[in-house]
């Protein structure tokens, strides 16, 4: 894994695909958990962090579909 940070909040992440799976499948698995409801803990995610990481999995889903649909 390599990280570069293009400006101050942006930065240039480059992975293995592997890698990539890997942080998209514990983030899918988090947002899914609280979807389902699990019990409020003190050690809960606020929901703001849910949101956020569904918003990545989302945008993942999409370029993902983009990509397959201009590869194939």
């Amino acid at each position: 894994m390599r990280i570069e940070r293009i400006r101050p909040t942006i930065f240039q992440v480059t992975v293995h695909a592997y890698e990539l799976a890997a942080l998209v499948a514990a983030a899918r698995w988090v947002v899914e958990s609280a979807a389902r409801g699990l019990p409020d803990t003190s050690e809960r995610l606020p929901d703001e962090a849910i949101d956020q990481l569904q918003q990545i999995v989302d945008s993942y889903d999409a370029a993902i579909r983009r990509l397959d649909q201009r590869d194939g």
